[in-house]
């Protein structure tokens, strides 16, 4: 499962790629939205939420995705050569510059953006995100003393975007056993 790091990035070349310019395509390869489209909707920004990637539009909607174990994200300009693994596409946004491609997405919605918080509201803070609070993560963390500090680091309703290799790295690093209660 991609880390907090590699969803920021993602989050930050979908912005540079879409944000600002008018959808020219949309195909959401989800039977549930199979028929929305948001061609003529200006992106207005591509942020991530710990795992979580949000597509904004000026009309008050978003695309969210989770990448999820094997999902991607492949930006291309527009007119370029044909998609790859055409099969494995969830979701098309393009503009009259880029076309980007969301590859085996675990999950693939739109909802109003003023809803977002049913999708992200659960999570701790993002530890890249501007809303990143060491004091509010090392309280969640400290809820349940008992946990494992290993699985209390994992679960992002205490800080979203740490994955296990973050997880287990830092913890040797400071020679913390993950089975160590929190």
């Amino acid at each position: 499962m991609p880390e907090g790091d590699v969803v920021w990035d993602t989050a930050r070349r979908l912005h540079t790629a879409l944000a600002g310019q008018v959808l020219t395509r949309s195909d959401f390869r989800v039977p549930r939205y199979a028929t929305v489209s948001l061609v003529g909707q200006t992106v207005t920004e591509a942020v991530a939420h710990g795992k979580h990637l949000l597509i904004r539009t000026g009309r008050g909607l978003t695309v969210h995705t989770h990448l999820k174990m094997e999902g991607a994200w492949r930006i291309e300009p527009a007119g370029g050569r044909p998609l790859r693994d055409s099969h494995r596409l969830r979701l098309l946004l393009a503009n009259s510059n880029w076309v980007a491609a969301g590859y085996q997405l675990g999950i693939t919605e739109v909802l109003p953006t003023a809803r977002e918080d049913q999708v992200t509201g659960h999570l701790g803070p993002d530890l890249l995100g501007k809303d990143w609070d060491p004091v509010a993560a090392a309280a969640r963390l400290a809820r349940d003393p008992d946990r494992p500090i290993g699985e209390a680091l994992l679960d992002q309703r205490n800080l979203a975007g740490l994955g296990t290799v973050y997880m287990a790295e830092t913890l040797f690093l400071r020679g913390v056993d993950p089975s160590r209660p929190a």
